[in-house]
C-alpha cells in the first residue's frame, strides 16, 4: 500500500487533542497559556522527562510527548499536522505544504525513553529543525 496523505479526520483530531491535552495539563491552569509558546512547550516536555513522570512501557503517554514535540516543531517550521495512512495503519504526522517533505514526530521521544537514552529536547528540537530545513534546500535544489 502507498502512502496516503490526507486532512485529520474527526477521530484523529480527537485523539491527538486528547494527548496534546495530557501534556498541556501537566502545566497549573493558571500556567496553561504557556503551552502557547515553542519555549514553553520544549521546557514543560524537558521537565516531564528529566522528572521520571512516564514509564518507558506507558506507550500513549511517550506518544502524546511526541505530540506536543510535534507542535513545537509545527510552530517553529510552518508545518501542518495530517494523517498519514500506510500498511502498517494511520498516524498523525507534519506536512510542509507544497512538498514531499512528511514528519512523524509521535514517536520521537517514545523510541528513544523505550530504549534508555537520555533525551536533550532542546538538542533533538534543532536537530529536526535543522534536517526540515536541509531537506526543504535540497527540494529547491533539485
Amino acid at each position: 500500500m502507498e502512502q496516503k496523505i490526507e486532512a485529520l479526520s474527526d477521530q484523529d483530531l480527537h485523539r491527538v487533542e486528547r494527548q496534546r491535552t495530557w501534556v498541556r495539563d501537566h502545566f497549573s491552569p493558571e500556567a496553561r497559556h504557556q503551552y502557547e509558546t515553542i519555549e514553553g512547550k520544549l521546557r514543560l516536555l524537558d521537565t516531564i522527562i528529566r522528572s521520571g513522570w512516564i514509564e518507558p512501557t506507558e506507550t500513549w503517554k511517550l506518544q502524546s510527548l511526541g505530540i506536543t514535540f510535534g507542535d513545537a516543531v509545527a510552530q517553529k517550521m510552518g508545518l501542518s499536522w495530517v494523517a498519514v495512512e500506510d500498511e502498517y495503519g494511520r498516524d498523525p504526522a507534519l506536512h510542509d505544504h507544497g512538498t514531499t517533505i512528511v514528519v512523524f514526530p509521535l514517536t520521537t521521544i517514545s523510541k528513544r525513553i523505550e530504549r534508555g537514552e537520555t533525551i536533550d529536547v532542546g538538542k533533538l528540537f534543532d536537530q529536526a529543525c535543522h534536517s526540515i530545513s536541509r531537506a526543504r534546500s535540497e527540494l529547491r535544489g533539485a
